[in-house]
């Protein structure tokens, strides 16, 4: 028999089907209701990241059934930052394998900021991916046979999951190379260690680069519902992760996803996700539709204002938490339109 957790998906399928696509409605509402919220800071320890509009915000929703939905400046590009890193992680299983992996890299959540110079000294290797010091160390692990294979290899792996080609922002790569000071630091610590290979400076450009590539919200989205259709881009057909893989990113997503606030979210939204200062976050529901959310102005801890209090009314609204035994859930697939034009 069906449980209530089936129950609700089902229930926003058929509104994604609706030729009114309640969800559009829904997202819209939510994009009016905190457009005005005045609340954060444009991020601007990296120089680049201050330009930024602090009234852009703009919300997409992805299904693995190919539809789609957008409001406000879902088109807008920005630099994806910290959104990497669960990507790169993927990348790095799929190079070297998951023993091989853990021998160097954590799970391991944390309440301390992202860019904190901790690592775990007993096990020698930082505590989890998804902080400065183990994203970098995941980005040491990308394979390659020279520094432009590598370079090659990430943008690829990104095209898989967005579904069209990216590049890199060189302004804010630039931005990022002059000023990351305490990344080096970190990684200059962790080669200390025997935590990272002897190519110490190429992968700290490889890094800069990762956090600089330019997406869009509408792009977060389908990089999530990809992850939510097992690895395979639900647009394109094209396989982006193995999906024995899946699980270990939506697993560090779901407990070190979103800075230290990542025990809250759990708690309050319960999906897997991943923010970074650029103002971006994607959440997954897995099985059904990925959600990219774009607005600047962050909070103290690192992530933005608008995109937090949209995902939560949208798993209070639809019951969205993994956790949620509530037998009057809604399922999000039921708010598109079934033709795929929302």
């Amino acid at each position: 028999m069906p449980n209530d957790h089936d129950s609700h998906l089902d229930a926003l399928l058929t509104k994604m089907k609706s030729a009114a696509s309640p969800l559009r409605d829904t997202l819209r509402e939510l994009h009016s209701k905190y457009q005005s919220a005045g609340e954060g800071k444009v991020a601007d320890y990296i120089p680049e990241l201050a330009n930024a509009d602090p009234d852009w915000f703009g919300i997409s929703v992805v299904s693995v059934d190919r539809r789609k939905i957008k409001v406000g400046e879902s088109d807008q590009p920005f630099t994806i930052q910290s959104v990497s890193k669960p990507f790169v992680f993927g990348m790095a299983l799929e190079d070297h394998g998951r023993e091989e992996v853990l021998e160097k890299i954590g799970v391991q959540p944390i309440g301390e900021a992202f860019n904190s110079i901790t690592l775990d000294e007993t096990s020698n290797r930082p505590f989890n991916p998804m902080i400065n010091a183990g994203a970098i160390a995941a980005t040491d692990l990308i394979a390659g046979k020279d520094f432009p294979d590598r370079v090659r290899r990430m943008l690829a792996m990104f095209r898989r999951y967005c579904g069209r080609e990216v590049f890199v922002d060189n302004s804010v790569f630039s931005s990022e190379r002059a000023t990351g000071h305490r990344n080096r630091a970190i990684a200059h610590l962790m080669l200390n260690f025997g935590m990272l290979s002897d190519r110490l400076e190429d992968t700290l450009e490889l890094y800069f680069q990762q956090c600089s590539i330019m997406i869009t919200a509408k792009d977060l989205a389908v990089m999530g519902a990809t992850l939510a259709n097992g690895g395979v881009n639900p647009l394109t057909g094209e396989r982006a992760l193995d999906a024995e893989y899946v699980k270990d990113l939506l697993s560090v997503m779901q407990t070190c996803g979103m800075y230290d606030y990542a025990g809250e979210w759990a708690y309050r939204v319960g999906i897997p996700a991943k923010s970074g200062v650029g103002g971006g976050i994607v959440a997954v529901v897995p099985g059904q539709v990925g959600i990219g959310t774009f607005s600047p102005p962050l909070d103290m801890k690192g992530n933005s204002v608008r995109g937090i209090k949209a995902c939560q009314d949208l798993a209070e609204q639809f019951g969205l938490h993994v956790f949620n035994a509530d037998g009057c859930r809604d399922s999000l697939l039921s708010q598109f339109n079934p033709n795929g034009s929302n």
